[in-house]
């Protein structure tokens, strides 16, 4: 199929069987689920951040696996070196020259595992890649191919042994998504699969088949990108972005790059719903996953116990919202 003749009902019957074979191994986690769907065809990259036995890791490995794809994983430990990550020349004695051994970078997938167990010097040899799709290892640059999409998990409860990541490191991420705790119907049901015979989520995943190819990707992507917005939603996006930089609770604002992270999203969730526009409902649905990794508390806010989402409705709620269709 040309990428010129692909309708909006094509787009939503693919996402929906996608979504689907993903809910064989993922429950209750749609919120989740559609910031990881916007962004892959956004073609951004997620950060997935929550305690330890929710499902993070299972749901990247998921998606990899209905991405028709070269997928690699990366264990972050503290010891991890950007070499690791890049990979980098041997000397071959036979041939008597340097070979280069690419590393687990030069993929189409990435699950960057608990990725804030490394620190920053680690982080580093992801910076390039993650925003040129490109490596340079001993000054020789590698082109990646096409599509890169990184899934990293964190947990945010345990500090020992864990590093902050470094600003130009978050702001890569077109979104920071949080996977909670289940409602009790849902956990339940997460329990009873996993004792009934072949019901465990492990078991569920290894049974997926892929549902997209790069070509496939390439033309869900290029529909998104003629999704239609509008002036006025241009501006509201940039007024909130602006709105965080000068806000009272906030030390530091949103980037540019946030503001295009939520338009380039929104178009997404629009065609999800069926429309090939956006409305100021896209937009704001995509405002704590692509703005939470981008701000930073005030210390005193910190103090009076505030939180990062919190504060960002709060400045949502500051700016006009302007009439949709």
């Amino acid at each position: 199929m040309e990428t010129n003749t692909l309708s909006i009902q094509d787009f939503t019957d693919r996402i929906h069987t996608f979504e689907r074979e993903l809910a064989r191994v993922v429950v209750g986690q749609e919120e989740a689920v559609r910031g990881v769907l916007a962004a892959l065809l956004a073609d951004g990259h997620v950060l997935i951040e929550g305690v330890p036995g929710l499902g993070k890791t299972l749901l990247a490995k998921a998606v990899s696996k209905l991405i028709d794809a070269r997928f690699s994983r990366i264990q972050f430990t503290p010891d991890l070196m950007p070499s690791d990550i890049t990979g980098g020349h041997v000397f071959n004695m036979k041939t008597r020259e340097f070979d280069f051994h690419a590393g687990p970078i030069f993929t189409n997938v990435l699950l960057a595992d608990e990725i804030n167990r490394a620190p920053a010097k680690t982080h580093a040899a992801l910076l390039e890649v993650m925003q040129e799709r490109r490596v340079t290892v001993d000054r020789t640059t590698f082109q990646l191919e096409w599509p890169f999409f990184t899934l990293a998990t964190q947990n945010p409860i345990e500090s020992e042994g864990t590093y902050a990541l470094p600003a130009a490191q978050l702001d890569r991420f077109m979104f920071k998504l949080i996977v909670g705790y289940l409602p009790t119907e849902r956990e339940q049901d997460v329990l009873e699969r996993a004792i009934r015979s072949g019901g465990s989520p492990e078991e569920e995943l290894e049974q997926l088949k892929p549902i997209f190819d790069a070509t496939a990707l390439a033309e869900l992507r290029a529909l998104a990108g003629r999704v239609t917005v509008e002036s006025p939603l241009v501006q509201y996006a940039t007024e909130l972005v602006r709105a965080t930089r000068t806000w009272p609770d906030l030390i530091q604002g949103a980037s540019t790059r946030a503001g295009i992270a939520l338009l380039k999203g929104a178009r997404v969730l629009a065609l999800l719903d069926g429309r090939d526009y956006v409305v100021p409902d896209d937009i704001q649905a995509l405002l704590l996953p692509g703005l939470r990794h981008r701000v930073i508390l005030a210390p005193e806010a910190e103090v009076e116990g505030r939180d990062v989402d919190a504060v960002l409705l709060k400045v949502r709620d500051s700016v006009e919202v302007p009439r949709s269709r």
